[in-house]
């Protein structure tokens, strides 16, 4: 209800009064928006936790929506999957599953695009139809189409054996740091399409008379054991120090564990509703993925595709890839991609042969890092990033269940999903801020020859020639322990130049600072001479600055703002930005100190966005100052998202054989940021 217009309507003279005062139409607003939130807290209160029957306002709902032809059963039900009881119980599906994934309840209404839109909503945790039909319409908000954000390319055919799956040895693996959990575990296992042993962690040995009353009296619970562990290893720490080899003994497992927070660290319940929901609580989805275990014996691990409100980059690396190493080690994985599949937040199903050497390894606590843990880059965060790479090492395969079209896929191309857009769409998203701010490399400016270090390269080989190096690489290798060497020195405060690079090299080869001097600038021209424009993003940034945006470019590199300034103008930058340079400044994007510097100029951050292709500094490390960003893809990431091979992987990415052949590929397809175009 429009409160205001309410008041125009019935009381003309007080709308007025308030129209021509501005501090009483403040207080007006106010106290309308507290009539508003006590609204949406009353009806989502009547709208969550039940899954059929539907009281009098749901009933009304359902046909307000039918009304304005925003809900079509026979639709719904075909794009589920699913024949349901009624109208209704199709409809009451829709309003549980809207407040925490993309399902839509008609081709007429997107319930992605509402959430994304309407964030207000979307932290009411609120059905996005509920809200438009109740609120959202009389506001005037914007209602889009239905077109899915992601289609599958291989969609898996099952039909659930419920009888089949009562012959399958389950166990279900809870780590329950908050009670209030146990309550809707209960929930989820009640009538669960199998008998299961639950083996459940607790922070708190006082939670076993509750799990005893609501768990162990189920009938689908044989055995339920439970231990009390201390605050380590996080769910993954009890799973395998308590009961890792005892989940060897089974057909299959689920592992859970109570969650509060969003990827970022903002409380929110969505992102464990959708975990839960597509883990344990759609028997459905569950039944018919316990028979697609069944009947293919390769696969071995199940998760929910991505929760669609995470940030597009959250199936990378990010800051854990420095961890991954002694899992790459132990269990000689192979995949050198930056972007991965991955049950984010640890959860899933698995057979346990898939990850046999995750769960036969005696550990202790010991093993783990202790509290407190980062929101990201930590070892646990890289195993969860293993889990399925373990099991494809071992010879079986992945399955997901995307909600959105109820589809079960071994495709992993929905991890790039969200970096499909054309060049008028990416002008559409960055128009409405009024200072846009964009990285150099792999954002405006790429190398002709795909290779970071191929200028260093071509400089060794030349000073191979005139006899100071015995080859290019051993040149290249000592040029890097250079500059890592100024770092050191700095005690890897600010950064370093170029030119601080080739002194300190200088002091190691007997140079001069006028030879050091020259060498530095040699490198530059090799790289400068490489220097080829990313046109469309050029194009955008220069329409930007046409239409009187504020224009930042902010890069870390050990180039000077002059020689930034050359490369810019050979891409077509010429002028009309402010550029921040990390070798000038002593401030960089990848340690933070460069948003903070940034953060502090803004006097409204909602007022900017950030463009780069890093994913950790350019997306991550500004969206914890709470600035928004959009990553792109660089073009090894585009390259591989397109399904091919890194050449550069394996110590490869100084081979010049590669670089020749692969570089001038990689770049040119990697011109353009996104998909799609």
């Amino acid at each position: 209800m429009n409160y205001r217009a309410l008041i125009k309507q019935r009381f003309p003279r007080i709308e007025r009064t308030l129209r021509h005062n501005p501090k009483m139409m403040n207080l007006a607003v106010r106290v309308e928006r507290r009539l508003l939130n006590r609204k949406l807290s009353k009806l989502t209160k009547q709208l969550n936790g039940r899954s059929v029957a539907l009281n009098f306002d749901e009933q009304q709902l359902l046909r307000d929506a039918k009304h304005h032809g925003l809900f079509d059963y026979q639709w719904y039900s075909d794009v589920q999957k699913r024949a349901f009881e009624s109208e209704q119980h199709a409809f009451s599906d829709y309003l549980h599953k809207s407040t925490f994934s993309s399902v839509s309840p008609s081709p007429s209404f997107s319930n992605l695009a509402y959430q994304k839109q309407n964030l207000d909503v979307y932290h009411t945790n609120m059905s996005p139809l509920a809200h438009y039909l109740s609120v959202g319409h009389s506001e005037g908000r914007n209602v889009q189409p239905y077109t899915p954000s992601w289609t599958s390319t291989s969609e898996i055919q099952i039909t659930p054996d419920i009888e089949r799956l009562k012959t399958l040895k389950v166990a279900v693996c809870l780590h329950i740091f908050y009670e209030d959990f146990i309550d809707y575990y209960a929930k989820c296992l009640r009538d669960f399409p199998t008998s299961v042993d639950l083996f459940i962690s607790v922070s708190d040995k006082s939670y076993q008379s509750k799990i005893e009353q609501q768990l162990g009296t189920l009938s689908s619970v044989r055995n339920v054991e439970v231990v009390e562990v201390p605050n380590r290893g996080r769910n993954f720490g009890p799973m395998l120090v308590e009961f890792g080899r005892s989940l060897l003994d089974y057909d299959l497992f689920c592992h859970l564990h109570s969650k509060k927070s969003l990827y970022s660290g903002r409380p929110q319940t969505q992102w464990a509703d959708y975990l839960g929901e597509f883990l344990l609580n759609d028997h459905h989805v569950l039944s018919k993925m316990m028979t697609q275990m069944l009947d293919d014996e390769q696969c071995g691990v199940y998760y929910p595709t991505s929760f669609s409100m995470m940030p597009d980059w959250v199936n990378h690396w990010l800051k854990n890839k420095p961890y991954k190493g002694e899992f790459y080690e132990a269990w000689d994985l192979q995949d050198h991609s930056e972007f991965i599949s991955y049950p984010v937040g640890g959860m899933f199903w698995a057979k346990p042969a898939a990850i046999k050497q995750l769960l036969d390894k005696e550990h202790q606590y010991t093993d783990f890092p202790e509290e407190p843990l980062p929101n990201d880059g930590s070892p646990l965060h890289a195993l969860e990033r293993c889990v399925g790479l373990l099991a494809e090492r071992n010879g079986y395969s992945q399955l997901f269940y995307h909600p959105e079209l109820a589809t079960f896929t071994q495709d992993k191309s929905y991890v790039f999903a969200n970096y499909v857009c054309s060049k008028e769409q990416l002008v559409h998203k960055v128009q409405p801020f009024e200072i846009i701010s964009f990285d150099v490399f792999d954002t405006l400016v790429r190398r002709s020859h795909y290779a970071p270090d191929y200028a260093k390269l071509r400089l060794g080989k030349q000073l191979v020639s005139d006899g100071l190096f015995e080859s290019e690489h051993q040149f290249v290798e000592l040029r890097n322990q250079a500059e890592y060497q100024v770092r050191v020195d700095k005690k890897f405060q600010g950064d370093v130049s170029i030119f601080e690079t080739y002194q300190k090299l200088a002091a190691t080869q007997g140079w001069d600072d006028e030879q050091a001097k020259q060498f530095a600038e040699l490198e530059f021209a090799y790289d400068l001479e490489m220097i080829e424009s990313k046109d469309e993003v050029v194009d955008v940034l220069n329409h930007l600055i046409g239409l009187g945006k504020q224009v930042y470019i902010i890069s870390d590199t050990y180039y000077t703002e002059y020689q930034i300034v050359l490369m810019l103008r050979k891409a077509g930058v010429t002028n009309g930005y402010k550029l921040f340079v990390s070798s000038e400044m002593g401030l960089r994007k990848d340690n933070g100190t460069m948003w903070a510097h940034v953060n502090e100029l803004l006097k409204n951050k909602a007022q900017f966005v950030h463009i780069g292709d890093n994913a950790v500094a350019d997306a991550q490390l500004p969206g914890d100052f709470g600035l928004a960003n959009l990553h792109i893809l660089n073009p090894i990431d585009k390259w591989q998202a397109a399904g091919w091979t890194n050449p550069f992987a394996n110590g490869n990415d100084l081979n010049e054989q590669q670089i020749l052949k692969w570089g001038p590929l990689i770049s040119q397809f990697g011109r353009y940021p996104f998909l799609g175009e």
